[in-house]
């Protein structure tokens, strides 16, 4: 396996690990102006994210740091012909994140409201624009032969990259309404499990609707159809998918989230794996695509970058181990009490 190859595969793994662990931060920020009854009920929102977000999104950085080390043309191509729609990402995650700490400065109910407001726009917009974005990469882009994206903004709102958007949306609010139900009690967990029964056809149906638009409008299963292993990944989000139900019959909360952490995993490496060695193809001539080949690092940078990565990866992931193990529980009256709490 060439370093181009591991690189690739690694690249996909942070991307997976960024929607499976911010995933639930963007569901249940989706779902607070409908699941939330009262004031109480929206804290416990907030804190039941409120360990963890900022922590996940270190995902996001690496995956595009990673993109940026690695394969430093892929991202100039990405960065620049894309550059609305990610501005537009990065403006609603800056959003979101100012919500977290100024909803609680003024003692004002049209302030807190302001607030939630741009945490559901800060949450809802990144789910969407996420989706939109990686559907747009799978159908391909519209690079020249200079790397040069020949669309714009409107042209990524294409019927497959709309559903890319929507089955994102659904994955992240089932993924969040079953995290929501793990740290919360009472009627709010009630409702979160309820709105994750709920949603989880809504998944199914959006999965099998792309998964046949992807066949229609893609050359993701090439590898698929050239390696039928590889079908084995797939095989393992619908597995995660089963799962996702069966435990939440039988309110087993820490299974549920599991299994549709699985799924969403599964969903982005099928994605990726199906993508290689492409890593932007070009909708224009395919020899004009961004590869691994045409558009990685010298082989010192990536062999230096791999060290780092064997070295500093395990300790973040150490350490978000600690963090999730210690936030475990329940989110309590107590914890709303705390002076630090949003």
């Amino acid at each position: 396996m060439t370093l181009e190859t591991i690189w690739f595969l690694l690249w996909g793994i942070l991307w997976s690990v960024y929607f499976v662990l911010d995933g639930f931060d963007l569901g249940m920020g989706t779902l607070l102006p409908f699941i939330a009854r009262n004031e109480t009920e929206k804290r416990t929102i907030y804190n039941a994210a409120g360990p963890f977000w900022d922590g996940n999104e270190v995902w996001l950085l690496t995956a595009g740091g990673v993109t940026f080390a690695a394969f430093p043309a892929a991202y100039a191509a990405m960065f620049s012909g894309l550059y609305t729609a990610l501005y537009l990402l990065l403006f609603a995650l800056i959003l979101r994140g100012v919500s977290f700490e100024f909803r609680s400065k003024v003692d004002s109910d049209a302030w807190r409201k302001a607030w939630d407001t741009c945490h559901f726009l800060g949450s809802f917009l990144p789910a969407l624009l996420l989706g939109v974005a990686f559907a747009n990469i799978f159908r391909g882009i519209a690079l020249d032969a200079n790397g040069v994206n020949q669309e714009g903004l409107l042209e990524l709102l294409n019927p497959y990259g709309l559903l890319g958007g929507v089955v994102f949306v659904v994955m992240f609010v089932m993924h969040g309404s079953i995290w929501l139900a793990i740290k919360s009690s009472g009627p709010l967990h009630d409702r979160a499990r309820t709105v994750a029964i709920k949603t989880w056809p809504i998944a199914v149906v959006g999965a099998v609707f792309f998964l046949v638009y992807t066949g229609l409008e893609t050359m993701l299963f090439n590898n698929y159809m050239q390696n039928p292993l590889l079908f084995l990944v797939l095989i393992g989000a619908v597995l995660g998918l089963i799962s996702v139900r069966s435990s939440l019959g039988s309110a087993k909360m820490w299974r549920a989230w599991a299994g549709s952490a699985t799924f969403i995993a599964g969903v982005t490496m099928f994605g990726v794996i199906g993508l290689f060695p492409a890593l932007l193809p070009s909708s224009l001539n395919a020899g004009w695509s961004m590869t691994i080949h045409n558009s990685a690092s010298s082989p010192l940078t990536l062999k230096i970058m791999l060290g780092v990565a064997l070295v500093m990866v395990p300790i973040v992931l150490a350490y978000q181990i600690w963090v999730y193990r210690t936030f475990s529980h329940k989110i309590t009256q107590a914890d709303l009490d705390y002076k630090e709490a949003y």
